[in-house]
């Protein structure tokens, strides 16, 4: 790198007065050469004189251009200074950088008790797990406070090379043959090399401050570094080494002693650092958490309120149960569920979850299932609360290691009493006994291993035994309450759209599909394997498989990667779907004779829309795919467009425009060259009528654009109806006008305003024909009002001895006289 020298500014400006007494002498010389050439022939001064001319003037041109560089140098000299000066202001934070290094020294110190420090006789995996995710985190500060500090040094390099570097224009060394002119530049040069110079040993002062800063970084750095790979190196020892015996057998002599309060203490430390730092860089998925229990709250509690409303909930809540307590169904579906999200949580965490989890459902099940088995489930959640604590103990201690004899041995005894009292007939799930022998087993094998010294393995065993028992129950009741959950909504929206969000829910309730028990089993096995050292190093490779990069042509992804966009745009599908579904207010209609309201109706549509291209644009940002290959994409989309996808992408961009103009809504009344309903769902490519014969008519969206529409709510649901009678030539017109009107005005669906108009229309052959026209209020009632008031009118017209002719013919026979030949 250079580095601009301010000690140059002396010997440039000598440099400077010599070149202009050189130039002095030579033009002496040219005078003296002139007046000894006088001699020459007029054509020899005159080529001698084009000469010059030609030379001048290229030498003209010359000082012209390195002028104008001389003046874009000092102009681009000038901002630069000033970017600089601006720059200094905002000055790294030095106070913060060396308080925050205190800190991470601190907390690496705590971090380091019982693995670099005080390590005892030997290592345990639930200390050097914890440890790890304390350096870890401690070194992406360190790194995030390494990165600041690089980036300005290079700005403060940056600007000290870039001044060097205009200093260093060889035009900047041309000088002026007039000597005014040279003064003056000279002068210029004086002014700018006076206001470099502060700014200089500014920039350097400032360099050399963030140096001393990186170098301490740097050391914090290569100190956690070397320490993560300290680590890293005992647990892969610890993990191929599994079943080797880590201290004495359980009634040897301790071969080193470390008071339980000390170990306890660091324990708690470095526990409470681990949760606060995971919480701090997982604080958006915290929040999303919460909003999930509180989404999920408001939709259970909103059903169950609808089941309320029509006296359909049971007293024991069988087959209802997830209805019991909503906010605490809610609790248990969503942390159950969605704990995978948060990745390697501190255990402390999983806890915290898990403990939540374990207390709603002690809450549902209290009066729900036998006395017996929620004492047995209570006492697997002490259990699991104890052996939980003792697990956030991370140093051996012989405390400890007759702690977990006793609880696990206590755990065997009782887990063999509730298998050899065979009660499982009272049992919801009876996977749950299962569970329980497992517990045993494990506990049994954890509490020989203590008892000969295997403490890791252990203690492993131990808290897997009980954590086995109250993850697969909650799982159970988890897939139970789901089950439960589809087939009470089933229940509710009997009239849903399967273009809209498919789901064959004749079968839901009858039994639980079979890949959400497999799921339940995967998750178990994840949240156990976490539990064991070998866990991670049997799961690396598996890891690598799907983050090694791969080349195909230019692209390079991974399958990660590709499973992240899948899984994306499978959320966004999903979820728009679900937005389709449950926005159609009829569905929760409590009451049958309320109307329903038309809800998002066609901005259903927009709303998918809106859901599916944010699902695309996060799951192409979160792939990596590049931009260009979206283009080239685009591209090959449009040559197929002007090809063969004319209609498809017609029926697409009619979509859009029924959703932006609403023409029609869902749930309006249409007519549809002559094909009458009701509009069911308005998709992208495609729109659902719900014909008056029952069956639902697919439109694509281009023909429903393209064809006279008739829509019936947009007049408010009104039609006119008529009825055309006759009357009798001796009947009492006044009267019969005053009887119909009385008929139509009882009437309750008849509109009042606009009200009826009952109009003689012309004198008949055999009646005076009569036209009514009335208004119904909803056009569903009109073909039934009608016959209602048809009913009406002849109850009233006989009761009133009025009769309606009906058209009648004489027939006359005419019989000619006989001839008189036949009289004869």
């Amino acid at each position: 790198m250079i580095i601009l020298k301010t000690n140059r500014f002396p010997l440039l400006l000598l440099f400077f007065l010599l070149t202009w007494f050189s130039t002095l002498a030579q033009k002496r010389d040219t005078l003296r050469s002139k007046q000894l050439d006088s001699n020459k022939t007029f054509v020899a001064k005159m080529q001698e004189f084009a000469r010059n001319s030609a030379r001048k003037s290229a030498t003209d041109f010359e000082d012209d251009k390195a002028v104008a560089i001389q003046n874009n140098v000092f102009e681009e000299v000038r901002i630069t200074m000033q970017k600089a000066k601006a720059y200094l202001r905002t000055s790294v934070d030095t106070v913060g950088t060396k308080s925050e290094l205190k800190e991470i020294e601190a907390d690496l110190k705590v971090a380091g008790d019982g693995v670099f420090t005080e390590k005892g006789s030997a290592q345990t995996f639930r200390n050097l797990t914890a440890t790890s995710k304390i350096l870890h985190e401690l070194l992406n500060k360190a790194k995030a406070r390494k990165s600041n500090l690089d980036h300005h040094q290079q700005q403060l390099n940056g600007f000290r090379y870039r001044l060097d570097s205009l200093i260093s224009v060889p035009a900047l060394f041309r000088f002026p043959t007039d000597s005014s002119a040279l003064v003056k530049y000279l002068q210029k040069i004086a002014t700018v090399a006076y206001e470099m110079t502060p700014i200089d040993s500014a920039l350097k002062l400032a360099n050399g401050n963030v140096q001393t800063l990186l170098n301490q970084v740097n050391l914090v750095v290569s100190k956690l570094q070397i320490n993560i790979e300290e680590i890293e190196v005992y647990q892969k020892e610890m993990a191929v080494h599994t079943f080797r015996r880590d201290f004495g057998n359980l009634w040897s002599p301790a071969s080193q002693y470390r008071s339980f309060g000390e170990i306890a203490h660091f324990s708690i430390a470095k526990g409470i650092m681990t949760l606060l730092f995971y919480a701090e860089n997982n604080l958006g998925k915290l929040i999303i958490l919460f909003l999930l229990v509180l989404i999920s709250f408001i939709y259970l509690r909103s059903l169950k309120r609808i089941y309320a409303a029509r006296n359909l909930l049971k007293s024991d809540f069988e087959g209802q149960l997830v209805l019991r307590y909503p906010i605490a169904s809610a609790i248990i579906l969503v942390i159950s569920l969605f704990q995978f999200i948060f990745l390697s949580p501190p255990f402390i965490l999983s806890v915290i979850f898990w403990l939540i989890c374990c207390f709603s459902l002690t809450i549902i099940f209290k009066g729900f299932i036998t006395k017996y088995w929620l004492n047995v489930w209570l006492l697997m959640v002490f259990f699991f609360f104890f052996s939980s604590v003792d697990n956030l103990v991370l140093q051996a201690s012989r405390v400890e290691r007759w702690f977990i004899l006793v609880v696990a041995g206590i755990g065997v005894i009782i887990g063999l009493i509730i298998l050899f009292e065979k009660r499982q007939s009272e049992l919801r799930e009876r996977w749950i006994i299962y569970s329980i022998g497992f517990m045993v087993f494990l506990e049994t094998v954890s509490i020989m291993a203590n008892i000969l010294g295997r403490y890791n393995l252990s203690k492993t065993l131990f808290i897997g035994g009980f954590l086995n028992v109250v993850v697969a129950i909650l799982f159970l009741w988890v897939v139970r309450f789901i089950n439960e959950g589809l087939l009470l909504a089933f229940d509710v929206y009997t009239v849903q759209d399967r273009k809209l969000f498919y789901l064959n829910f004749e079968r839901v309730g009858k039994k639980a599909p079979v890949l959400l028990y497999a799921l339940l089993v995967l998750g178990w096995l994840i949240l156990m394997g976490h539990n064991f050292p070998a866990f991670e190093y049997l799961s690396a490779p598996l890891k690598d498989f799907f983050n090694q990069d791969r080349t195909l042509g230019n692209y390079t992804f991974s399958i990660n990667s590709l499973l992240l966009f899948v899984a994306i745009m499978a959320i966004a599908v999903l979820i728009s779907k679900i937005v389709s579904f449950f926005a159609s207010d009829e569905h929760l209609v409590v009451n049958k004779d309320e109307k329903p309201k038309t809800g998002l109706g066609s901005w259903i549509l927009l709303v998918r829309i809106f859901i599916l291209s944010m699902g695309l644009f996060l799951a192409i940002a979160a792939a990596g795919i590049p931009m260009d290959r979206i283009t080239i994409v685009l591209g090959a989309l449009g040559v197929g467009i002007g090809f063969g996808l004319q209609t498809l992408v017609n029926n697409l961009v009619s979509g859009l425009i029924i959703a932006f103009e609403k023409p029609v809504n869902v749930g309006d009344i249409v007519d549809v060259d002559g094909q009458g309903g009701t509009m069911k769902s308005i998709g992208f490519r495609s729109s659902v009528i719900s014909t008056w014969d029952g069956a639902d008519l697919v439109m694509p969206n281009g023909d429903l654009l393209n064809s006279h529409l008739v829509n019936w709510t947009l007049a408010g649901n009104r039609k006119r109806i008529s009825i055309v009678m006759g009357l009798s030539y001796q009947a009492d017109l006044q009267q019969c006008r005053q009887i119909l009107s009385d008929v139509l005005t009882a009437e309750p669906r008849v509109v009042k305003n606009p009200g009826p108009v009952v109009q003689y229309e012309q004198f008949g052959a055999s009646t005076i024909d009569v036209k009514i026209n009335f208004w119904t209020k909803h056009i569903r009632d009109a073909y039934a009002t009608r016959s209602d008031l048809i009913i009406a009118i002849s109850a009233a017209f006989k009761a009133n001895d009025i009769a309606i002719p009906f058209p009648q013919q004489d027939v006359h026979l005419h019989y000619p006289e006989k001839n008189d030949d036949e009289k004869e």
